[in-house]
């Protein structure tokens, strides 16, 4: 597991910097990608600047995670209950 992958944050704390709308890659583009590194995705919206996904990741784990829109850059996730 990778250093990232322990990233876990607080949801109403999670803030990404201002991006202008113009450079922010469409959430598809996200949602695509990420399938194709084996998520699951159910859902992604905007949440404080951030890209917010709902869904399982490649280990099968369910997940609530964040990503920069300008460069689907992993932000953290928020920590499942057990």
């Amino acid at each position: 597991i990778s250093a990232s992958a322990q990233q876990y944050v607080e949801h109403d704390a999670v803030r990404c910097e201002a991006v202008p709308k113009e450079e922010m890659k469409p959430q598809m583009d996200l949602q695509k990608k990420l399938v194709a590194e084996g998520w699951k995705v159910r859902q992604v919206k905007n949440f404080n600047g951030c890209y917010e996904v709902y869904g399982f990741d490649a280990s099968g784990k369910r997940t609530e995670a964040f990503f920069n829109p300008k460069t689907f850059e992993k932000i953290g996730e928020v920590k499942q209950p057990e």
